[in-house]
Formats: C-alpha cells, structure tokens, sequence
C-alpha cells in the first residue's frame, strides 16, 4: 500500500511542476512583452515632443558640420527617408545623380508644394563654408527636377529625382540640400559631393 501511494503521489506532483514552469514562462514573456511595447511607446512620445520633421540622429546629423555623404540615407523621424546617390560622370563632361524619395509616413507628400529650391537646392563648395569665387555650377536639368517633384507622392511608394550637374571644373565639392515641406517645419538634410 506505501508503494502505491508513493507512485500515485510521483505521478501528480510531475503535472504540477510543470505547470508552474509554463506558468513562470507564459508570465515572463508577458513582462517582457510589455517591456518592449512600453519602450516603444516612450520612443515615439520622444519622437513626438521632437517634432516630425526632425532627423533621426543616429550616425551623422546631415547638418552643415557633419553632412552626409553620397549614398547614405537621411531618416526623418515622421518616416520620410531621402538618398542621395553617387555621382557619376557622363561623356559631356556633366554628372548625373538622383536623389530618392521614400514615403513611409502616413499620409500623401507634396514635396513640390513650394518652389523647387525650398525641397532640393545644390551649393557649390562644401557644406558649412561661404561660397568660394572660382566655383561654378550649373543645374541642366532643373526643369525636369522640378517636374519629377511636382506630383503629390502617396504613402508607401518612392520618387526618384535626376539631377544633372556641370561643375566648371573637375573636383568640384558640392552640397546637395534636401529640405521636403511639412506641415510644421523640416530639417535640411546635407549631402557633401565632389563631382569629379
């Protein structure tokens, strides 16, 4: 009779054990579930009390100091992100470049909604000097740019703006300034470039 109970005892007790560490599991990945969620939301209250239309500030700041360089992305916070690409030399002497959209906020762009020089603008020299005399150079395609930009961008798709530049001379160093309108207000997003 000892030797059953103690096998009727051995079998009952093996269930509750295991319970209790399905238990403790299912509690931990709720603690940590939350965790995550609670993270994530102070991440965009942060973001909130920031504004939209500021840059993500992870790496480089994109700002006249510390632009960034050809091909890297500028990340605003609202979900808008902005490539500039390398430049590449064409048999006229100029250089074409495009400049890259990508709509991930929720809501339609206008990035044309203002003049073309408020969304895309490029400076010769490079980014945070005074504009040196010597450097010249000229935008060939602006009007295309302009029109490439003209037309609202819906959420989720990109646009990819060609930019042609002929600088008059070879080494050119040229910042490409980004600034696509908001509702509030937007950074500009620096890219440093040298064409040639």
């Amino acid at each position: 009779m000892d030797t059953e109970e103690a096998t009727t005892a051995a079998e009952t007790s093996a269930p509750a054990s295991s319970r209790g560490f399905y238990g403790c599991a299912v509690a931990l990945i709720a603690f940590f579930t939350l965790i995550a969620l609670g993270a994530h939301a102070f991440t965009e209250f942060e973001k909130g009390l920031d504004g939209d239309g500021q840059l993500d500030r992870t790496g480089r700041s994109g700002s006249a100091y510390q632009p960034f360089g050809p091909g890297t992305t500028a990340r605003y916070e609202d979900g808008l992100w902005v490539t500039v690409s390398f430049p590449e030399r064409q048999d006229d002497g100029a250089y074409s470049l495009t400049v890259t959209f990508k709509n991930g906020t929720d809501e339609e762009l206008l990035l044309g909604e203002k003049s073309l020089s408020d969304t895309l603008e490029v400076e010769p020299d490079e980014s945070g000097q005074d504009y040196a005399a010597g450097s010249y150079v000229d935008w060939l395609n602006w009007d295309e740019s302009a029109s490439a930009l003209a037309p609202p961008l819906p959420e989720d798709e990109e646009r990819t703006v060609p930019v042609r530049l002929k600088p008059d001379r070879k080494g050119v160093p040229v910042t490409v300034e980004v600034t696509p309108p908001h509702s509030g207000h937007r950074e500009t997003a620096r890219f440093q470039l040298t064409l040639g």
